[in-house]
């Protein structure tokens, strides 16, 4: 009975992050600025990763793998934000400015 909640609950974060992973590459697609996409790969890269390896961890149990796991996301978890941060701050330093957007999340058509 334990066995099969783990397994359920392992699948229910894979699919979780798996689709955390498609919004975000859907949002670096779509969104109309450097920022906006800069978002979006920040939910990829934390987000996205955590919950996955999160489903991995439950389906490896108590194992060396587990330990390998958990120093991937902490990892992960230091250096996605560092890099959102370097991206963001380098492209300030270029003066790449934000794009404007309406109401209605099309990009403002006066900039």
């Amino acid at each position: 009975m334990a066995e099969t909640i783990l397994t359920w609950l392992s699948g229910v974060f894979l699919l979780t992050g798996g689709a955390f992973g498609i919004l975000g590459g859907i949002g670096l697609l779509r969104f109309p600025d450097f920022y906006s996409r800069l978002h979006a790969a920040g939910i990829t890269d934390t987000l996205c990763a955590l919950l996955i390896i999160l489903g991995l961890l439950i389906q490896a149990g108590l194992a060396l793998i587990s330990i390998k796991l958990l120093l991937i996301l902490l990892f992960l978890l230091f250096t996605a934000p560092t890099a959102s941060h370097a991206l963001a701050r380098a492209a300030m330093v270029e003066q790449d400015a934000p794009t404007p957007t309406e109401s209605n999340g099309e990009p403002s058509s006066n900039s």
